[in-house]
């Protein structure tokens, strides 16, 4: 995965070379959350030197299987309101690392669908109802929505399989878009939800751009492989000595759009010439 390639050139730049200075020991839980527990605990037993972790599930696992090695987010919701730290200044513990989260983000994606769909009254937000960091998320953009005249509609799913109906009760309830809020067990099922949303003529906004090399319309977010490039400096800091509750959360600086003509054709949907300018990425 780009992610993971990236973070391992990034502590290679920093002069840690596997098999010489270093040693990896991945585990992936493919989306299924429900193994993050016992990998967390193989690696804490493994006495590894850092764990790094990619989502708010995944560090929770960490955390619950060790207080004392320490622990590198690169991704993940506010670790503050989840919980997981003190504070993004000092966040104390065994906890540091990057949030893939900033305040303002979710009101600018909507202000980008309403500029690219000025009619759009109503929008469904899918997510995975076993992934309480995605139902925060969910209720969190209600009062942006609101401000903006936006009437949400809530589909939460629990598993892969209710994808289809779900994308059916959005047409059925009239909406003009769908909302999709990233969460590793969503993950496995981007190509799925692009495929569904065509289906039911349903411009799709996502968080990750990964959503939209899949097929999806348009993501904005932070550039993933960017945050493990920073995790993996958080990395090289511990191993050089430094205590992970002494170092300081970072939010995200570099925040990307990118945009996916191809299901913008086949919906009938114009992007505006100022937000295909504005993006990162345009896949024709």
């Amino acid at each position: 995965m780009e992610w993971w390639a990236a973070f391992q050139q990034q502590l290679r730049d920093l002069g840690h070379v596997e098999g010489r200075t270093v040693v990896f020991e991945p585990r992936y839980a493919a989306g299924n959350v429900d193994r993050l527990t016992a990998l967390a605990r193989e690696l804490a037993q493994l006495n590894v030197r850092v764990i790094v972790t990619g989502g708010s599930i995944a560090t929770r696992a960490a955390i619950a299987a060790t207080s004392t090695i320490p622990i590198v987010m690169a991704t993940g919701d506010d670790p503050v309101a989840s919980g997981l730290a003190a504070s993004l200044a000092r966040p104390g513990g065994n906890v540091t690392g990057m949030t893939s989260i900033s305040d303002d983000l979710d009101a600018k994606r909507l202000e980008l669908l309403r500029e690219i769909m000025p009619k759009l009254s109503r929008l469904a937000v899918l997510w995975r109802a076993d992934n309480p960091v995605s139902g925060r998320r969910a209720r969190a953009v209600q009062p942006v929505a609101q401000s903006m005249t936006l009437d949400l509609r809530y589909h939460p799913i629990k598993t892969g399989d209710e994808l289809p109906g779900a994308f059916a009760t959005m047409t059925q309830e009239r909406a003009g878009a769908v909302f999709v809020i990233a969460g590793p067990q969503l993950f496995p099922d981007r190509e799925r939800i692009a495929a569904l949303a065509l289906k039911h003529r349903l411009p799709s906004m996502h968080t990750q751009s990964e959503y939209v090399d899949a097929g999806g319309l348009f993501s904005y977010g932070p550039s993933y492989p960017e945050l493990f490039r920073r995790a993996a400096v958080y990395v090289d800091k511990i191993l050089k000595g430094a205590k992970p509750g002494d170092l300081p959360i970072e939010q995200p600086t570099q925040v990307s759009l990118v945009i996916n003509l191809k299901p913008a054709r086949a919906l009938g949907v114009t992007i505006p010439r100022p937000i295909l300018l504005r993006a990162e990425r345009v896949i024709e």
